[in-house]
């Protein structure tokens, strides 16, 4: 008999999380039936989704949503030999058992000086969302000027780098002044900390005095409402993802964007990278090529030990992570 362990939602957020929201056990699993596997987790993700999407879509007692990277232990599965690795939409456990559906094996020319637990980050989701933001939604051109926030995050970091590899001009914002530097060495033109300027619309008119043509919403709120106003005529914003608000337990309301967009005559999309999901293994096929070339650049925040996940995923939510949040077993 083989035990995972596993954290549970015992009770649904009411504001920011808090360790009473969790609970951790260890279930019994089976042998594994004709068709199924036994997998074995190596590398598991926290992202700012979970939050809003565990109201939507888990009931409390449930095992937390998330992603990993798990090692095939036992196979009576042909697809999924012992030995191989998956991405798998497991939650947060330790040992699943998966008749194979929704389970993504790694790319088979995965390189072996590249960890693998960048499949949940630069080449996973947080890539893949970038590169839809960008190409798909934004339809950025090489010359434009890009604005994203929470630059220095999972998706924030690598949209800065692919506008780059367009030949476009990326402002980032972020929250400290070892993010601000982060996204120099990254490349970015100009990035400030939100936290310490004086006036963000100052700062978003200094980083770019003509406006934007492209803006990579993460963040939404108040942050939203003045870069609203910095960009250009006929502009396109990708709405990613809206952490500022992710952790209210009143909702915000106004200032409304409607008559800035009338009359800048903006176009705003949101967006779930698993719109294109018969992309995929072309998109991260191009996310490894940049890679290797030195196109793409990773940053990591690992946290050791499965019991620290409920710690890593509130720590990812108040920003204490650059790059992309991942937790090794």
């Amino acid at each position: 008999m083989v035990q995972a362990k596993t954290w549970i939602l015992t009770k649904h957020f009411d504001g920011f999380p808090k360790d009473s929201n969790f609970e951790f056990k260890v279930e019994e699993l089976p042998k594994p039936k004709d068709g199924e596997v036994l997998l074995e987790a190596v590398f598991l993700s926290v992202d700012p989704y979970m939050r809003p999407f565990s109201r939507v879509r888990m009931k409390e007692g449930e095992v937390m949503i998330g992603s990993q990277v798990a090692k095939v232990i036992q196979s009576n599965n042909p697809a999924f030999p012992v030995g191989s690795h998956v991405v798998g939409r497991c939650g947060w456990r330790t040992h699943t058992i998966s008749d194979g559906t929704d389970l993504i094996p790694i790319m088979p020319d995965w390189p072996q000086d590249i960890s693998l637990s960048l499949a949940l980050g630069t080449i996973g989701m947080p890539g893949l969302t970038a590169l839809y933001g960008i190409e798909e939604v934004l339809g950025l051109k090489k010359g434009e000027t890009l604005l994203v926030n929470a630059a220095a995050g999972a998706v924030g970091s690598v949209v800065g780098q692919i506008a780059k590899i367009k030949g476009c001009k990326v402002v980032g914002s972020a929250g400290s002044d070892a993010k601000v530097a982060f996204l120099k060495e990254l490349g970015f033109d100009e990035a400030f900390n939100y936290k310490t300027i004086s006036s963000l619309e100052e700062a978003l008119k200094k980083a770019s005095p003509e406006g934007y043509d492209c803006f990579f919403e993460n963040v939404g709120g108040p942050f939203s409402t003045v870069a609203l106003q910095q960009m250009k005529n006929f502009g396109r914003i990708a709405v990613c993802g809206s952490i500022s608000v992710y952790n209210d337990t009143t909702p915000q309301t106004g200032p409304y964007p409607h008559l800035t967009m009338i009359f800048k005559q903006l176009k705003m999309e949101g967006f779930m990278q698993s719109r294109w999901e018969h992309k995929h293994p072309e998109s991260l096929r191009r996310l490894m090529g940049w890679l290797k070339e030195g196109k793409l650049h990773c940053r990591e925040h690992i946290t050791k030990g499965f019991e620290n996940m409920p710690a890593a995923f509130m720590g990812m939510l108040q920003g204490d992570n650059i790059g992309k949040a991942i937790i090794a077993v």
